[in-house]
């Protein structure tokens, strides 16, 4: 184990963000870091392994790698090679499986017409409810595909994802989804959609392979961070108001509980993901061997259920979370200035953020931090 005097820099967080800044400490600087996490392991929520089954699973929900960050990609793919990310999502409405996001052939097999660009932005210009200025995420659906579409694609998902009614939550949450006049079935426009080979785990472990990175897995923070004061700074990427003992109250998060179950079948769905806007209590089903590739006779496919309580997971997107966040941001200033603290990430920055936006920020925290020590 390192030396606590030699520690230059105290990683809360095995994620994205705490193995990034790790390794760009360690190769560019040559600093010691020392990373610790509540749980046993590394990769965050990005964490996979191999289950009784032999298969490889996300074990905290998908995570779909998709950047048009070059930077982001070119880094990573030190440490991995890539296979194609194969991120084809349905949705089940009336037992039948849709398109999503909502593209052209989502509206031809919904309408059951044929349509090309021009018919279709005629058909949806016909069901819009006009909302000049959208004020919440059911406004801002039905200003875009009126109400049919909404009841039936975003309506029943949206309540059991956040247990909150679209009307009380901002335009962005059901924004974040495209529409699309084109046949594109893609989530997002990114450069690169991919996975990487071995998996996450395996990628972030390479990152951390350094004599200089040290890792203890089932570590609170809140147990070290008295005894431990790093040279350089603390980098702290867990939850903003967990560091500041809920003083200002607690901000709300939006967790999942998982169900498995293995099927002694090649392949179970047709795609990797399925939404139930609709059906059942979990939102979505996950067959992550379609995008891993894994050469075995059964499949496993994970049941994901929104909660109010356990890990957190989303923030959850509404004016007073925003208000209670804004004031932690003081706190955190105040903190960073004074103790040399840097709230990176997720948790810390209490924002919904996807893998490469992760590592894009730690990369730039890195910077930010070897730049206050002399470093350009």
């Amino acid at each position: 184990m390192i030396d606590k005097q030699e520690i230059d820099l105290l990683i809360v967080g095995a994620g994205p963000v705490g193995c990034t800044i790790a390794e760009r400490a360690a190769q560019v600087k040559g600093w010691k870091s020392l990373i610790i996490d509540k749980r046993e392991h590394i990769a965050g929520n990005c964490h996979d392994c191999i289950n009784s089954h032999g298969q490889l699973v996300h074990k905290y929900g998908p995570h779909y790698f998709r950047t048009s960050y070059e930077d982001v990609f070119r880094y990573l793919s030190k440490f991995t090679s890539w296979i194609p990310g194969n991120y084809i999502v349905k949705t089940s409405v009336k037992n039948k499986l849709y398109p999503i996001p909502i593209n052209l052939s989502t509206l031809e097999k919904y309408f059951d017409q044929e349509l090309d660009e021009d018919t279709a932005l005629k058909l949806l210009h016909s069901l819009r409810v006009h909302k000049e200025n959208p004020k919440n995420s059911e406004e801002f659906i039905l200003s875009r595909l009126g109400k049919e579409l909404y009841e039936d694609f975003y309506l029943g998902y949206t309540l059991k994802q956040w247990d909150i009614h679209p009307k009380d939550l901002d335009p962005s949450v059901c924004g974040r989804v495209p529409i699309r006049l084109n046949r594109d079935e893609s989530y997002v426009n990114a450069t690169h959609q991919v996975m990487p080979k071995d998996g996450f785990t395996k990628m972030f472990s390479r990152m951390i392979e350094s004599k200089n990175i040290f890792f203890k897995g089932n570590t609170n923070f809140e147990d070290l961070k008295k005894t431990i004061i790093p040279k350089i700074a603390t980098v702290y990427t867990g939850p903003v108001d967990e560091y500041f003992n809920y003083c200002l109250g607690k901000l709300p998060w939006r967790s999942l509980q998982f169900e498995w179950k293995t099927y002694k079948e090649k392949l179970v769905q047709p795609c990797v993901q399925i939404n139930y806007p609709n059906d059942h209590k979990y939102t979505r089903s996950v067959e992550i061997k379609h995008v891993t590739k894994q050469n075995i006779n059964t499949s496993t496919v994970s049941y994901e259920y929104p909660q109010s309580v356990g890990d957190p997971y989303y923030p959850v997107p509404q004016p007073t979370s925003t208000e209670l966040y804004l004031k932690y941001k003081q706190l955190v200033e105040e903190t960073s200035h004074k103790d040399k603290v840097y709230f990176v990430g997720r948790l810390a920055e209490y924002t919904y953020i996807n893998t490469d936006e992760a590592i894009k920020r730690g990369l730039d925290a890195f910077q930010k931090i070897a730049n206050s020590n002399g470093i350009d």
